[in-house]
């Protein structure tokens, strides 16, 4: 579904109580009855839950199951959506919410801004998107919550990747930086970059073929194995060195930097099928430059074995350690493989043909099958795709004087959010002052978006 921003900066306190409540029933519930959202609430009157109820309803952040045993109310995407964006608002770490730069099976993909106009990364988990109409509606959550909660298992998926991002960054892998995670979400560091597929030539295949192959070694060394190696899940930064020559009109060098993105695949290497993914992202890798750059190497492997020979460190433990723990991987796993996810980018059925219709957008037609359509094309895989500002900050005060103020306005959507939430929700985010925005600023920006008194 589309993130939908117009509707978070009318909403009241007493509408965010509500909300909040039909997520906590929903730990419980799979339709959580009216009365408990009121009681959960705690707001004095009937009929003022009813109102918040119908203007939650309007918005879509809510919805009435038909056939209902019961009144009540079941938590959307778009619910659950706002309630990440108020506590991410809350943090001070998004603003202003931008354009989609990806989309996949299990995320989107949005550029973001915090209040100082640093411009961010928002991925979006949504695990059951396609593959969800599998699972049988009337399963309680809470009894078997590891094969029917959506929300449960999308959390899962972003701790799993903001945990992995923070051990590998702090280890010396090239990943974007995890800066913030709440319920579903993910807030990471935008890179300016390519995604490896939209690359037509390199001036050095072997350099890079080489250096992908060492993080895959190196990343076995640490315990881990990605799971989705392949040209959708790295990003290619241009890093351009001082020339040495005295000559000043010499070119730069260009040094070309992998990034690896997109983590809930990536499993330890004690688990059974290690091997299996550790040979398969190798073997993408080589696919890839052999169809791509026509570079083909001499020397075979890497092998799992020598790979797993030396372990320095084992990062599976870290991450484990970090909160991630194992009963979570493994509810995870089994969640994915039932709802047709099978932890490698792959789907069944109509959910196959339509992922595989959205995935394979800008894609060539020659793309390898056995290395599987992205799994997430996101994380920064298409920024080169779509239009996007520089690195400059978003507001007027700020901005680059190139980039128009009306250009910058029609392009993001500021989280200028009415009233605050002061009970603080379940992920313990509790109430913080509301970014210190120059009345100029915020003036300009509700005009721009039309609803300026």
């Amino acid at each position: 579904m589309k993130l939908d921003t117009k509707a978070i900066r009318y909403l009241t306190v007493e509408d965010w109580r509500v909300l909040t409540a039909v997520e906590m029933g929903s730990r419980n519930h799979e339709v959580v009855p009216t009365p408990l959202i009121q009681q959960i609430s705690n707001l004095r009157g009937g009929s003022g839950v009813h109102k918040c109820i119908s203007t939650l309803a309007k918005a879509n952040l809510i919805a009435k199951v038909k056939n209902a045993k019961y009144d009540g109310y079941r938590l959307t995407y778009g619910g659950i959506d706002y309630l990440a964006l108020n506590a991410h608002r809350k943090s001070s770490t998004v603003y202003s919410v931008g354009n989609q730069i990806g989309v996949g099976k299990e995320s989107d993909i949005y550029v973001v801004a915090s209040d100082s106009g640093l411009q961010r990364v928002l991925k979006i988990h949504r695990l059951g998107r396609i593959s969800f109409r599998t699972v049988k509606t009337n399963r309680d959550y809470l009894r078997n919550r590891s094969s029917g909660s959506w929300m449960y298992m999308s959390r899962l998926a972003a701790l799993k990747e903001f945990t992995f991002m923070q051990v590998l960054r702090d280890n010396g892998i090239p990943t974007p930086e995890p800066i913030a995670q709440n319920r579903h979400t993910i807030v990471m560091s935008l890179i300016d970059a390519f995604p490896l597929r939209q690359i037509s030539s390199v001036p050095d295949p072997a350099s890079l073929y080489a250096e992908l192959l060492e993080l895959i070694v190196r990343l076995a060394s640490f315990g881990l194995i990605h799971g989705d190696f392949n040209e959708f899940n790295i990003l290619v930064k241009e890093d351009a060195a001082p020339s040495s020559s005295l000559n000043s009109d010499e070119p730069p060098t260009i040094t070309l930097t992998p990034i690896v993105i997109d983590f809930p695949q990536m499993i330890s290497i004690s688990h059974p099928d290690a091997e299996y993914y550790f040979d398969r992202d190798v073997n993408c890798i080589k696919r890839f430059f052999e169809r791509r750059f026509h570079f083909t190497s001499d020397e075979s492997g890497p092998f799992f074995k020598d790979a797993t020979s030396n372990v320095t460190k084992r990062l599976d433990v870290e991450a484990e350690a970090s909160g991630f723990s194992k009963k979570m991987a493994r509810e995870l796993e089994k969640y994915m493989k039932e709802v047709g996810v099978d932890g490698d980018g792959g789907v069944s059925g109509e959910g196959a043909k339509q992922a595989e219709d959205r995935a394979s957008i800008g894609a060539e037609d020659d793309d390898d099958d056995e290395c599987d359509a992205p799994q997430s094309v996101g994380d920064g895989k298409d920024v080169a795709d779509q239009p996007r500002l520089p690195d400059a900050t978003l507001f007027p005060g700020n901005a680059d004087p190139t980039i128009p103020d009306a250009d910058l306005n029609a392009t993001f959507t500021v989280l200028d959010i009415k009233d605050f939430d002061q009970g603080g929700g379940p992920m313990g985010v509790g109430l913080e002052a509301a970014p210190s925005v120059a009345p100029t600023t915020r003036t300009i920006s509700k005009k721009a978006a039309g609803w300026a008194i």
